[in-house]
């Protein structure tokens, strides 16, 4: 003994001197069959990786041209779109809305916020059918007797995902399991008791499958089956047991229903309720993103409209501008000019010069026009799905409107509060808040649960049916399933759970005042929305004046400046002004023509502006919103449902819960019932301050008419502008822009030999034929 514990001792001592030599550095373990390449050593935890994806890019990236700028009108031709094939266009490409939220006038491209978003930030066509098959991700649950599991609290819309996935709630749940558990055992027994052995062996075998539903009342219903297998060491005899082992069938039924808390149908069938708001909210969304895309296309169309007249009057002023250069310079050399007019009117030409290039190609320099041609031609084709460079240049053919479109006030109003697709959402909104209030008010209610269970019992020596004899329990030879089918044994239970809310219910209480808070904050916040929807549309309609008045007074102010062009031009050649005159005549002829597109353009857009916000954008563009088609089994089910439901008998008094949420199709724009205030008498209202008024018949109404007459330039029309407050044609040069120049062609400076006529800017042949006459547009202001 001693020798083994000298040994061992001698073992420790030299195992703690290793330990003590070598110290605790760590080393990397053996590995057999290793290679000094390591290849899949990594030096850095953390570094930038490409993802594994390939998705097939669109042609429209892949196939796109370079450009067009200043250097490069590699354009094939002319690509003549109107307006009603834009918005076609636009919507046929359209998977995601290239567009923002909201119901304001004017909006920012979102093209670089597109490119760095998430794919949530925007608007789909895909939208609809992600909230539809949304689901959530807690399973339908059982306990270990296969009943269901139900959901505890107040449902919030949030918290549910479809429609189809609240309808799961009362799917059928199946479930089974197997068990086998072995016992050996001693027990503090005596070795002579045949009931309880002192060595306790057994096997027990347990096997149950349960289907259970819930109902759209709330309870659940359950049927279940169980197998039990048992096998043990105690002795057999008469006295103590007929078999070693035995068998036990079982067969339950079990209804659980509560009868307070998630009783009856209006509480339990709300989530899904909620899910349909939730996809009817989906709808809206998308509703409102498709206006705003057919919105944007129309401005971004108007747009190039008015970057080509842009372009045109630009133009006109650089002709004029080179042709009085010429001249001053004639007088140069004939002894009658000065270098400073030269240098002046030079100078002129190549400020209208820089204007047109920047009208063509756009500049972000201050005061110029940023996008020009080929930018707001991009902007569009953005809108549209369309390849940036494609060899086309898209022209507008759709002249904008000069009538003037009279809307009733009262009329739009009840429009807009009605087909507005954020009021609708806000509406929608509120049905929900009202429904959680209903499923917050419930769970104060005590929870209690009545459970009714009905069982049918087989015992027997074995399990299957038998061999023919069929003997019975307790003989030998008896089957579970023989006991069980002869139904002589059968149980039943009764069970009622009571659990009340906590002592005081202060979550409960708490739960419902947020739920009557939430429900007032969305009441409140659609009166404020439909006041400050109706305080948008009055604001546009003001500008809809506003715009239509400066049309008028931006005609008259372009004829005025041709008249004033000619007559400086005249006096200048016949040396009785100085060339600055001239030149600052033209400035100002060119910036009247400009403002007066921009305010033609500006009208239009206000037009669609009004139709926006009163809702009947879509149906103005000729625009329905319907549901694809469905799979043709979907249609037969909804048949057989429809014969279902007609072949029933209405319940007297019965209702629906939850009672209805919806009133149906949205009604005809027209048909719009039309609130309109009460008189007020003059007593009533305030007296205007002094020194403000409007004249007798207030503003003048305005006419416009069409005519024809040659292309020699506004101050050939007949008759001319009369004296302020008179009757005299407005008439403004309103050529199509079919008719105008190509950019590369307006670009090009005309060499020696054709002659401009200065103040028009139209370049004719010397000898050439006689111009065409031309279809224009006269504004008429009759006179009071």
């Amino acid at each position: 003994m001693n020798q083994t514990i000298f040994k061992s001792a001698a073992c420790v001592q030299l195992l703690l001197a290793l330990v003590m030599a070598t110290g605790c550095a760590t080393t990397q373990p053996f590995f057999a069959g290793e290679s000094p390449d390591l290849q899949y050593y990594l030096h850095a935890a953390t570094r930038v990786e490409y993802p594994d994806v390939h998705v097939e890019s669109l042609a429209e990236t892949t196939e796109s041209l370079p450009p067009l700028t200043l250097d490069n009108h590699a354009y094939a031709e002319y690509w003549d779109l109107d307006l009603e094939e834009c918005v076609s266009i636009a919507l046929q490409n359209a998977k995601f809305f290239f567009t923002t939220s909201g119901t304001a006038e004017i909006r920012q491209n979102v093209g670089s916020q597109f490119t760095s978003g998430t794919s949530d930030q925007f608007g789909s066509v895909y939208d609809i059918a992600v909230q539809q098959s949304t689901t959530q991700s807690i399973p339908l649950t059982v306990d270990g007797q296969g009943n269901r599991v139900l959901p505890r609290g107040a449902i919030r819309s949030n918290q549910v995902g479809g429609v189809e996935d609240a309808l799961a709630e009362f799917d059928a749940q199946t479930s089974s399991f197997l068990s086998w558990n072995n016992t050996d055992r001693p027990r503090n027994a005596g070795g002579t008791n045949p009931f309880n052995p002192q060595f306790f062996q057994a096997d027990d075998v347990t096997q149950q499958s349960a289907i259970s539903k819930r109902m759209a009342t709330g309870g659940v219903a359950t049927l279940r089956q169980q197998t039990l297998y048992g096998s043990n060491n105690i002795e057999v005899n008469p006295q103590v047991r007929n078999f070693r082992s035995d068998w036990t069938a079982l067969v339950e039924a079990q209804i659980q229903h509560p009868l307070m808390r998630n009783r009856g149908t209006l509480v339990n069938r709300i989530p899904v309720v909620l899910a349909s708001l939730n996809e009817d909210i989906a709808i809206t969304d998308f509703e409102s993103q498709v206006r705003n895309l057919v919105r944007d296309v129309e401005v971004a169309y108007w747009d190039l409209y008015l970057a080509y007249r842009n372009v045109a009057t630009t133009m006109v002023g650089r002709n004029s501008s080179q042709a009085t250069a010429q001249f001053a310079k004639l007088n140069l050399e004939g002894g009658t000019g000065t270098k400073q007019d030269l240098a002046q009117a030079t100078e002129q030409y190549f400020q209208f010069k820089g204007q047109l290039e920047s009208a063509l190609a756009g500049s972000n320099l201050p005061g110029i026009d940023r996008q020009g041609v080929y930018g707001a031609e991009r902007a569009l084709r953005e809108k549209l799905g369309l390849a940036p460079t494609d060899g086309r240049l898209i022209r507008p053919i759709t002249e904008p409107t000069i009538a003037w479109v009279e809307f009733d006030w009262y009329e739009i109003v009840a429009q807009s509060l009605y087909l507005a697709p954020e009021l609708r959402r806000t509406k929608t909104r509120i049905k929900q808040n009202e429904l959680e209030l209903i499923t917050a008010k419930n769970q104060i209610l005590p929870e209690v649960n009545l459970s009714l269970l009905y069982r049918w019992v087989g015992v027997g020596d074995e399990y299957g049916l038998g061999r023919g004899s069929n003997p019975r329990f307790p003989d030998p030879g008896s089957t579970a399933l023989g006991e069980l089918t002869s139904g002589d044994f059968q149980e039943a239970a009764v069970r009622l759970d009571i659990q009340p809310a906590a002592i005081g219910s202060r979550r409960e209480l708490a739960r419902i005042r947020n739920a009557q808070f939430r429900l007032g904050k969305e009441r409140a916040f659609l009166q404020e929305q439909e006041r400050l929807y109706v305080s948008q549309l009055s604001d546009a309609i003001g500008k809809l004046r506003s715009h239509y008045g400066l049309v008028q007074t931006n005609a008259r102010r372009w004829q005025a400046s041709e008249q004033e062009v000619q007559a400086r031009l005249a006096e200048y050649k016949g040396g009785r002004t100085a060339v600055n005159t001239v030149l600052q005549s033209q400035i100002r002829r060119a910036q009247a023509q400009i403002d007066y597109y921009r305010s033609l353009t500006e009208y239009n857009k206000s037009i669609n502006y009004v139709h926006y916000l009163k809702g009947t954008l879509l149906q103005q563009n000729g625009i329905d919103i319907a549901e694809g088609p469905w799979h043709a089994k979907a249609y037969w089910d909804a048949l057989e449902r429809a014969r279902e439901r007609s072949a029933g008998h209405p319940w007297q008094y019965g209702v629906q819960r939850p009672a209805a949420v919806r009133q149906g199709e949205i009604a005809d724009p027209e048909s719009v019932p039309t609130r309109r205030p009460t008189t007020v008498h003059d007593a009533e209202l305030p007296a205007p301050a002094s020194g403000i008024g409007l004249p007798d018949g207030g503003f003048p109404d305005v006419e416009l008419h069409e005519f024809e007459g040659a292309l020699n330039g506004p101050l050939g029309w007949e008759p001319m502008l009369g004296e302020p407050g008179g009757r005299g044609p407005v008439s403004v040069n309103d050529t199509p822009l079919s008719r105008l120049q190509t950019p590369t062609q307006m670009m090009r400076v005309e060499p020696t030999g054709h002659a401009a006529v200065v103040g028009s800017g139209v370049e004719r042949q010397a000898d050439g034929p006689p111009p065409t006459p031309v279809r224009r547009k006269a504004a008429w202001v009759p006179s009071n």
